[in-house]
């Protein structure tokens, strides 16, 4: 819709008021931010990183478990790992020679949580 063409409803019923509509206007976030967070969601539309997450849920894990638990490679988890990584979703720590994924903080685990039980109703 163009910036100077205001949608117009045919339907009869109740219109919100212009106050509420410019209160919810004001509360938007700004393109930027809500940018952001549809590239954070876009992480969440692969199988295999909701796999890795749902794994990481579970337990800290080094690239070789997790591909041994998801029967992949481990250039290919590897490669799903750095996505993850970029959007924050994950982090890890250095034991020796092995990396140990985990998820990056509360949020993610909630989303994971959130998102199974979901699913399971």
């Amino acid at each position: 819709m163009a910036l100077n063409e205001m949608a117009h409803c045919e339907v009869s019923h109740d219109h919100m008021h212009d106050e509420k509509i410019n209160e919810l206007k004001k509360m938007m976030p700004d393109d930027d931010k809500l940018y952001d967070l549809a590239e954070l969601f876009k992480c969440f539309g692969d199988s295999t990183r909701i796999r890795i997450l749902f794994a990481l849920f579970e337990s800290e894990m080094c690239v070789c478990d997790i591909a041994n638990t998801l029967d992949m490679t481990q250039s290919a988890v590897s490669h799903q790992l750095k996505i993850l990584k970029q959007a924050k979703l994950i982090d890890f720590r250095r034991e020796g020679k092995s990396v140990i994924y985990k998820l990056a903080d509360d949020h993610v685990s909630s989303i994971i949580a959130q998102g199974a039980e979901h699913i399971l109703e």
